[in-house]
């Protein structure tokens, strides 16, 4: 239907002329698609990131399209890598009334989850281009003295954390737990606190954390550092709390071109692009990791 009404829109446009910008249906609260970003019809490239990747873009795209000019239009959306993955394999995407029945160029996500999709046939050869590791989000000023993952299983404290059905993330935060307090603190976080209550699963961390933080609603979340210390950044009033080495956990981040890519010169310049030292430099600019070799 979506393909239908474009197709319709582009034909009255030809008709009456180019309409200089478009309709904003925007509401706040109401109708907004915070991690659907550009025109999935005249897209020059087409990228699906993982979510927790949203605030870089801005920054890696424009300095993308500096380098390459005749790529003008990109359509990307930044949910999180198991949803697109799905949406890869089904060709298609979802969100209340609307459907999306998009194919995707590029690939961002983690090493296993690309490690997966390689296996299938659905990507090319990946690139790395950046790590990241562990920390908590908590209010500013942090009120419940939150100083580890142990004390995310204390029962005064309400704990934001990712869908393990839908976000890679979650696992690597189960094995920080178990690193931390062993089996007994993933089974109280992950199966006690879920069911009283105590424990919220999101299905898009990296918006729902901070919004159910600085809605009272919970107390903290463990997240990808680059997550948390963009909300110092913005001076959201949310502040990281770091997790030491030791019982922290390090992601891989990588791209690869998507099988059938409806744009292959775009999408693998893309990918070519993410291994530049630019690209580098914007990634650590925003709190991830320099990149390393999937041996290491």
């Amino acid at each position: 239907m979506l393909r239908t009404l474009a197709l319709a829109a582009a034909a009255l446009l030809l008709t009456v002329g180019a309409v200089p910008a478009p309709v904003d249906g925007t509401v706040p609260c109401v109708d907004q698609l915070m991690d659907i970003h550009g025109d999935p019809v005249g897209a020059d490239l087409v990228i699906f990131a993982g979510g927790n990747q949203w605030f870089v873009m801005p920054a890696l795209l424009a300095a993308f399209q500096k380098a390459h000019p005749e790529v003008k239009h990109v359509f990307y959306e930044t949910l999180p890598p198991g949803l697109l993955a799905e949406q890869i394999q089904r060709g298609g995407l979802r969100i209340g009334e609307m459907t999306i029945g998009l194919h995707a160029d590029v690939y961002l996500s983690g090493k296993k989850r690309m490690d997966a999709m390689r296996a299938s046939g659905l990507v090319g050869t990946p690139v790395t281009y950046a790590t990241n590791v562990l920390a908590m989000m908590v209010r500013a000023g942090n009120p419940k003295h939150i100083g580890s993952l142990a004390d995310l299983g204390r029962p005064d404290v309400r704990v934001a954390m990712p869908n393990p059905k839908t976000e890679g993330i979650a696992r690597q935060i189960e094995l920080a737990y178990k690193k931390t307090g062993g089996a007994a603190l993933v089974r109280t976080i992950m199966e006690t606190k879920v069911k009283n209550g105590g424990t919220r699963l999101t299905q898009i961390h990296h918006r729902q954390t901070p919004m159910w933080i600085l809605d009272g609603r919970v107390d903290a979340g463990p997240v990808w550092i680059s997550e948390a210390l963009y909300q110092e950044r913005i001076h959201s009033g949310i502040v990281a709390v770091r997790i030491p080495a030791k019982d922290n956990v390090e992601a891989i981040y990588m791209g690869a071109t998507v099988k059938g890519a409806p744009h292959p010169s775009a999408a693998q310049a893309f990918v070519n692009f993410l291994a530049t030292p630019t690209a580098e430099a914007i990634y650590r600019s925003y709190g991830f990791g320099a990149p390393k070799s999937t041996e290491e």
